[in-house]
């Protein structure tokens, strides 16, 4: 193993590299369309009271929906779901017009039909952090996918990873 004692921002995201995470895309609405982003950076933080987290770049398009909503959702991506992933980091393109199968739920958050997992949540609180912000939220609605065998997509290393195939 290599020791370095500068972490500077290219160490810093190959060290990240090798943690692996779950893929979520996460939605928000928004004052003329909504928004939407993948994320792998979502956690939960609370059993009691329930708490989930994520982080977003102050620089994201879907920032200024995130930072003004009460309202979010957290998509649990498929592992046939990789498009999904894709369309919703593209930058410049309408994500949802791309996507297509999305409907509007509790308090105008979009919602991703097909995924692995779903929770609406409320924004409870946002706590600065850098060159990003951290998200609190509190799930007041939930689904999930009716085949309890599929798995979820993951993302390590700089890909997309199918754990079926990995076992």
């Amino acid at each position: 193993m290599t020791v370095s004692s500068l972490v500077d921002a290219d160490l810093f995201r190959t060290l990240l590299r090798r943690h692996a995470a779950a893929v979520v895309v996460i939605t928000a609405p928004g004052d003329e369309q909504p928004a939407g982003f993948t994320a792998t950076s979502f956690t939960s933080v609370s059993l009691d009271p329930p708490l989930v987290s994520f982080c977003l770049a102050h620089s994201a398009s879907a920032w200024p929906a995130v930072a003004a909503s009460d309202v979010v959702a957290v998509h649990v991506l498929t592992e046939e779901q990789e498009h999904v992933a894709r369309t919703f980091s593209t930058r410049g393109i309408d994500r949802f017009a791309m996507h297509g199968d999305w409907e509007i739920g509790p308090g105008g958050v979009p919602l991703l039909g097909g995924v692995l997992a779903r929770l609406v949540c409320r924004v409870v609180r946002r706590v600065e952090a850098g060159d990003h912000t951290i998200v609190l939220a509190s799930p007041v609605a939930g689904a999930v996918h009716d085949d309890l065998a599929a798995t979820p997509l993951v993302y390590h290393d700089g890909t997309y990873h199918n754990l079926r195939k990995a076992a």
